[in-house]
């Protein structure tokens, strides 16, 4: 996470940018530094006002200790817890406009998130599809703006895959700890004898890089372009709009077929293949501070049970906090702000 001397600076020198003469002429890139300024404020403000309420922590810490009257000292104890849960929120803020400004991998407020349907057949590839709604009216409830990069549907509604990306401020800090293995309990609509099934689909949330954490060389890719198909394999397109690129220094492969054209198709397959490039870049630098048992947990991030979806029960349990929430429907429909506010509370 970057430290707040290296936010101003990156600061200066975005100031100094957007002085430039020159820069009229650019319009794309004067918006792009007009909205880093922007974000680069909200943090250096939330910074300040954290700082000035630390301070007044410690001149009350200091009263407490000098003062004798027992009123007084009450009054001023109580005004010091909540000072200290007010240091706490906004603590909490500061981290997620951290988080979206580049901390964790990234100097992007966006979020790639993988949706893979696991055990279950056709069942898990339904429940990948309820997943990716969730998301997705969560992603709406904020502000956030949605795109579908790549999806592999199946002919009864669900998803054996799905690439989206979100995009807005704190987007990867507010979802970064959905990665995992997601189990859903509940009797499949095709099921007649009533019996409940268990079935999974996994999770990953990438962080989406900027052109400056990850540079990809036209030498190292090789694109190919194929007819995009729908479920069941047939062709769903007469051209080849259907985008694969294949990264050679690490021979990892991927695709987009959602676009109606090639270029839009490429732009997606190469996000994706960014965030993923900066994920495997994430784990070795994990691996060379914390020898092998730390690459082995970044890597087993994916694979690790995180969360039961218990429709029989009404119940949603995250495994990692040990804690349930019910009204299982709500949920599904995207209201998960408790949920996330409670990891993010943990992980702060």
């Amino acid at each position: 996470m970057a430290d707040i001397e290296t936010i101003k600076k990156e600061y200066n020198d975005v100031l100094n940018q957007l002085s430039s003469p020159e820069l009229i002429s650019d319009w794309p890139k004067f918006e792009e530094l007009s909205k880093k300024k922007k974000m680069l404020e909200k943090i250096i403000d939330k910074q300040k006002e954290l700082d000035d309420l630390r301070s007044q922590i410690k001149e009350n810490e200091t009263i407490l200790k000098a003062e004798q009257d027992q009123e007084l000292v009450s009054l001023a104890e109580g005004d010091l817890r909540n000072l200290r849960e007010k240091e706490k929120i906004i603590q909490t803020e500061l981290n997620d406009l951290l988080k979206g400004e580049g901390g964790t991998g990234g100097s992007s407020a966006s979020a790639i998130i993988e949706i893979r349907a696991g055990t279950g057949g056709d069942e898990a590839a339904l429940f990948a599809t309820d997943l990716y709604k969730m998301y997705s009216k969560y992603a709406a409830s904020q502000g956030w703006s949605q795109k579908i990069l790549d999806s592999h549907p199946t002919g009864l509604g669900g998803f054996k895959e799905i690439i989206f990306e979100v995009k807005g401020e704190s987007a990867f800090g507010k979802l970064r700890n959905e990665g995992g293995v997601h189990r859903v309990q509940r009797i499949p609509a095709t099921e007649k004898a009533g019996r409940v099934h268990t079935s999974t689909a996994t999770v990953a949330v990438l962080p989406k890089p900027s052109a400056r954490d990850i540079k990809i060389k036209p030498d190292e890719i090789k694109i190919d372009v194929y007819r995009a198909s729908g479920p069941g394999g047939q062709n769903v397109n007469k051209r080849e709009t259907a985008v694969r690129i294949t990264h050679l220094p690490t021979g990892m492969t991927v695709a987009s077929q959602t676009e109606r054209n090639q270029l839009q198709n490429k732009e997606n397959a190469l996000a994706i293949l960014a965030a993923r490039l900066m994920e495997k870049k994430e784990r070795e630098e994990q691996s060379k501070m914390a020898g092998n048992r730390k690459i082995q947990i970044g890597a087993a991030k994916r694979a690790e049970k995180i969360r039961t979806y218990n429709f029989p029960q009404d119940r949603v349990t995250d495994h990692r906090i040990k804690k349930s929430w019910h009204n299982i429907e709500e949920i599904m429909e995207g209201r998960i702000d408790k949920i996330v506010e409670a990891l993010q509370k943990i992980e702060n």
